[in-house]
């Protein structure tokens, strides 16, 4: 569904993904790790056309680098970013309805969906989101985005600075998005989490990918762990 080869990105003249490729299959959740700095968000920037890419991004089977991010949402592809970007001054209800492609128009989610899966929410529907908590910010985020009915959704360090429990409430999300058939590029720090719901694995070193592989592989490949992963 999603194929990248040979991303490169920069930021000024620094030179941060050399050479990155990848693949996403239809309804495979698959996991992006490695330490802070290494290029996974710009990754995930690159695919989306916030970052300038250069190199072959292809959405099913359709070429998207140069498109602009809205033209890459409405075929298809959400992106749920680290840091929130939720519009302060409206309604958890209306953020969630900004989300939508078309207006009144429901895809695969709808409210109720949301407010099921995060009560919290649908208890602050009427509030302005500028008031939520930074957990319940981040829930009205990746909500928004499913809410455009997206058929492979991004999602970057999702559980970042949750309390324990709404870790678990990301983590039963992301397992009911992949009943739904939706793949997911999920960039991850927990590893608990990324190899409990992966099919597969990619860690990133230096912009590049150096590990590939199931979550059963690189629990076998302590080197990996060792030089990638581990602090």
């Amino acid at each position: 569904m999603l194929e990248v080869s040979g991303l490169h990105a920069y930021y000024g003249k620094s030179h941060i993904l050399q050479g990155v490729d990848l693949a996403i299959g239809e309804g495979e959740i698959v996991s992006l790790l490695g330490r802070n700095g290494v290029g996974r968000s710009t990754t995930c920037k690159a695919i989306m056309g916030l970052v300038r890419p250069e190199g072959d991004v292809r959405f099913k089977g359709r070429p998207i680098a140069g498109l602009r991010s809205d033209q890459i949402a409405h075929a298809g592809l959400g992106y749920v970013p680290e840091d929130r970007q939720i519009f302060a001054g409206l309604t958890v209800k209306q953020n969630l309805e900004l989300g939508l492609k078309r207006a009144g128009k429901f895809g695969r989610w709808t409210f109720d969906d949301m407010f099921r899966l995060f009560p919290n929410l649908g208890e602050r529907q009427d509030n302005q989101a500028g008031v939520l908590s930074g957990g319940e910010q981040q829930m009205l985020t990746m909500c928004r985005t499913l809410m455009g009915d997206p058929d492979l959704v991004i999602i970057d360090e999702p559980t970042e600075g949750l309390a324990p429990k709404l870790v678990e409430q990301v983590a039963r999300l992301l397992d009911e998005i992949a009943r739904r058939g939706i793949s997911i590029l999920l960039v991850e720090q927990k590893l608990t989490i990324a190899l409990k719901i992966s099919k597969r694995l990619y860690v990133m070193g230096h912009g590049r990918i150096v590990f590939e592989g199931t979550p059963a592989e690189l629990g076998a490949d302590a080197a990996v762990r060792k030089e990638w992963l581990e602090v």
